[in-house]
Order: structure tokens, then sequence, then C-alpha cells
């Protein structure tokens, strides 16, 4: 474990120990039939090991626990800890010692001693102890560096520090993934739903006490991993969460800008925070583990100068009969004013009922106008709204609007539901 041991005999002496829960004993079996050479010897010798399971000495795992032997692989998001001891192995009182422990990662160098003040003396067969704790935010290698000065009876000052190294490997896989929503009066809305796949990467089972996103200042957040059973919120997991070694779980939350948000035009534009994943879990024995990944960012869809959403609409329309809708116009721009004309341009089913050219007039930054239209269908089935444009005469460029949303058309004969 140690990179160097020190060249010169020293007075004291340096032990350091990982503190980490147990593991459970595992027992070696060996055992043959009655009618073989050794007869019951072995079975005989499984019943009076003091580290088997009595009525059940087959069973690999025995009644006791085994102290760690090594520091181990460590995993990112859980707690390092280690009990550091200085004996004085001599017959002589030492002075002024000073006992630090630092641990080097692949980009800073943490001090992690409870106390940077010497003590004054050390007699024989005595001892200084100290117990360390780190929360790993880091991967790769990490190094511990314990050093150890002190002064002899001669006034002679002495050093030594000794490396223990060990990995810090990342326990869990997570991918995310948006999705924007879409509905029947809009094709695109300001809901965003977000997909996290957590794998478990390590070799043994985790316990996977929480998952939750926290969402940023902008989003209030919806979690849908529950379902209601009799009157009751039950986890679509189970009512135990346990993520097997290789194994995936797919959470999903649904964002809403808040309404103060949503309200202003343009705000909710380009890239965006949309928050963070808290991950906590639990290993055996109950070893404690969390990790908080980096603000999650989702390109918003983008709607250009102008956006054009349905805020009414029926499902379904009778066959060549008029029937009306709301439109809502939002200027997105922040800065500048529109004059707009609209156009309502025919298509092979969907026949629009006014004026076409009409001046809407000048809508200013940021704010929106509802508009009620008319219009009928001359082919029955699932039609697609379109052939709306919106021309701005200031800059001379038109916005076109097709595929808004669908309606169903239907023979006059049958009455809508």
């Amino acid at each position: 474990m140690d990179v160097n041991q020190p060249k010169q005999e020293h007075l004291l002496a340096l032990k350091v120990m990982r503190l980490t829960k147990p593991t459970l004993f595992t027992n070696v079996l060996v055992t043959c039939e009655e009618r073989d050479l050794p007869g019951s010897l072995f079975n005989q010798l499984m019943k009076d090991d003091p580290s088997t399971v009595k009525g059940a000495e087959t069973l690999m795992l025995g009644e006791m626990l085994t102290l760690p032997q090594n520091f181990g692989n460590i995993f990112l998001g859980e707690t390092f800890s280690s009990y550091i001891s200085v004996h004085n192995d001599s017959n002589q009182v030492v002075k002024d010692i000073l006992v630090k422990a630092d641990l080097q990662t692949s980009s800073q160098r943490l001090n992690l001693s409870a106390s940077s003040a010497a003590v004054a003396e050390l007699k024989p067969d005595c001892c200084i102890d100290d117990v360390i704790h780190h929360e790993v935010k880091e991967i790769g290698t990490h190094i511990l560096v314990c050093a150890v000065s002190y002064t002899t009876q001669t006034g002679e000052k002495m050093y030594f520090r000794k490396f223990f190294k060990f990995q810090v490997l990342k326990p869990l896989d997570v991918k995310t993934k948006f999705y924007n929503a879409e509905s029947d009066l809009s094709s695109v809305t300001d809901e965003v739903f977000l997909e996290a796949q957590i794998q478990n990467i390590t070799t043994s089972p985790m316990f996977m006490e929480k998952v939750s996103l926290e969402p940023s200042m902008m989003y209030n957040v919806a979690e849908l991993n529950t379902v209601d059973a009799s009157g009751k919120s039950e986890s679509t997991f189970g009512s135990r969460t346990y993520l097997q070694p290789m194994d995936t779980r797919q959470y999903l939350y649904c964002l809403k800008p808040k309404q103060e948000f949503a309200e202003k035009a343009g705000i909710i534009k380009g890239v965006t925070v949309i928050g963070k994943l808290d991950i906590v879990w639990k290993t055996n024995l109950g070893e404690r583990g969390r990790l908080q990944t980096s603000q999650l960012q989702r390109m918003a869809p983008g709607y250009g100068d102008v956006r054009l959403s349905l805020e009414t609409i029926p499902d379904t329309v009778n066959l060549e009969e008029p029937f009306d809708i709301t439109c809502k116009i939002t200027n997105c721009s922040s800065e500048r004013t529109m004059d707009l004309v609209l156009e309502m341009c025919n298509t092979n089913s969907i026949h629009w009922c006014g004026v076409s050219g009409r001046q809407l007039g000048k809508l200013h930054p940021s704010s929106s106008l509802h508009l009620a239209l008319t219009l009928l269908s001359s082919v029955q089935g699932l039609q697609s709204v379109s052939g709306l444009r919106l021309t701005d005469t200031f800059l001379k460029r038109t916005y076109e609007y097709d595929d808004i949303a669908q309606v169903c058309v239907v023979s006059s004969e049958f009455k809508q539901s």
C-alpha cells in the first residue's frame, strides 16, 4: 500500500486504516458425499467452524463480519473516512508532535487534519489518534499524504511521511433527454419533459433512497414516478427500490415555466438552465452516497420573432360547416415593434372565411393579441389547420404557419358528441 517506506529508524510509528462498513464473511465450501473417501469429515468440519450459520452450514455467507483489509475502491459521492494513529514505540519521551493529513487529487490538495496544533509531548507506549472525513467529489487517483514531525530528547527534529494511493470510481452512469411537450392547441408548448436514465455501474446492489430534480428559478417541477393505487401514492418501481449491478432505471419529470416567466414572451428562448438532479443511495450495510449533477441545460424551441398559438379549437366539426378558432399572436422580440398583416391561404381541405390581407396593427415587444378566425373543411377525416401568413410591414418579412393544429371532420349526418 505504501508508495515509499521511511529509510531512517524513527521513534514513532504511523498507522492508517480506512474506516468503512464491514462485509459479511464468506465461507469456502468443501463438501462431498458420504460414500466418498472423506466420508462425513468435510461436513463435520463445516459444523465445527464458528463462522458458519448453525443448521445452514452450506450457505456461503456466515454470521461474522470482516473488517476492510486495504483501502479498496471508493466511489464518487461517498464519504472517505480514515483512522490515523501515531504510536511512540520507543522508551523516550518525544516532544512537539505534529501530524498532518493531506489529500492530493488531480486538481487540488486538501488539508484534512482536524487540528493544526502540535502536541506538547508523547510518552512511551502512548499514541495520538485522529479521524478524518472527506466527501469525495472527483474521480481518478487520490493520494492520502500523512506527515509526522517531532523533536527527540536530544533536540533533533525528525520528519517522515507516508503515501496511501486509492482510486475513486464513478458509481452511476446518468443520461438525460429532453422532450418538448405538444398539445392540441399549439404545436409546441413551454412545458418540457426530462427523462433521466440512471445505471448502476458498480458490482453491488444499491438502494435508491432519493432521486429528485431541483428546478431552476424559472421552472416548477412535477415528478411523474408515482401512481395512485387504492388512494395512496406508490412508486412505479415498487416499495423496495433496489438497483442491481448494471441495471438501468428511468425517471420522468415535467417542468413548467413559472407564471411570471411564462407571461413574458421571449424570456424562455435559446439555452435555458433546467435544474440539477440530486441522487442519494445506500450500499451494503447502509453506506451512504450522494451525487448532484451539474446544471442541466436545454435548448428551448425557437419561435422566431413572432409566435402563433391556438387558444381554442373544437375537437370535431361538421363537413362544410364553418367553425371558429381563437389564435394568440405574440411578439417575441424584446426590442422591436411590429406592424402585422394577416393573410389566409386556402388548402385542398381547409378554407378560410373572411378577408385576407387585413391589418392587425402594431404589436409592441413582448406583447400579445388574440384573434378570432372562422374556417371550414371540405374533406372528411383528420385535417391539419394550415395556411396562415403574418407579414411584418416594417421589415417586409413574412412568417408562415402550417400544421398548427388538427381537427376531426365528420359528415353533418352525425351529431357531435
